[in-house]
């Protein structure tokens, strides 16, 4: 669907990141063409500074453990750690200094610089912004396995609107905190600075009641 919606309130400078031909759509379009958006941006790198191999592209700055599973396509970026045990998949870009812990899970994100996946996470159809850190444990959902209407909602003001995709997990701010084993449910729009407690459960669309 098309809905004017400004991404740079939660993630500052987003616009100016986003190739020119992607900007105006909603975080829920851009996670959905998470692969396309991603071969756009591999096609736009300074290849003298990636080792690029099957649509992989590694920063050379970056460590990536043995062990660690990537799937293109996919963009790691400068001085990024990945661990062993983490996978990456469906379409991911990985700014600058960046951490996917062992047994972190992400899929068809777009990662600011210096967010932090601790370890055991799972993250899926996301953006994050800047200097977010999920500690251990922490998922983001990106489906309502719930309901039998997995059409995803988000809350924009007083407003319930729906994205016209059943997979999307959420806008999260530049400075979010997301404590550990705390679950953020598909469709969260965090604001930046936003602290999620350890053992939370955050849905933005829960039933009333």
């Amino acid at each position: 669907m098309s809905i004017a919606f400004d991404i740079d309130r939660y993630v500052a400078g987003f616009a100016t990141w986003l190739p020119a031909q992607w900007r105006g759509q909603a975080p829920w379009q851009l996670t959905a063409q998470s692969a396309a958006l991603v071969r756009t941006l591999l096609a736009g790198l300074e290849h003298d500074a990636f080792v690029v191999t099957d649509e992989i592209a590694i920063h050379r700055t970056a460590t990536v453990e043995p062990g660690a599973v990537l799937k293109g396509p996919l963009i790691v970026g400068p001085r990024c750690f990945v661990a062993a045990g983490a996978y990456l998949r469906g379409g991911c870009w990985l700014d600058a200094n960046c951490i996917v812990g062992p047994g972190a899970e992400l899929k068809s994100s777009f990662v600011f610089a210096g967010s932090k996946l601790a370890h055991f996470n799972f993250v899926g159809d996301s953006i994050l912004g800047r200097g977010v850190n999920l500690e251990a444990g922490a998922i983001v959902c990106n489906y309502r396995n719930e309901r039998a209407d997995k059409r995803i909602c988000v809350r924009i003001g007083d407003q319930r609107v729906a994205t016209g995709v059943d997979k999307f997990g959420a806008l999260i701010g530049d400075g979010a905190r997301i404590g550990a084993n705390a679950v953020v449910a598909p469709g969260a729009l965090l604001a930046a600075a936003t602290v999620v407690p350890r053992a939370a459960l955050l849905d933005q669309d829960a039933p009333a009641g």
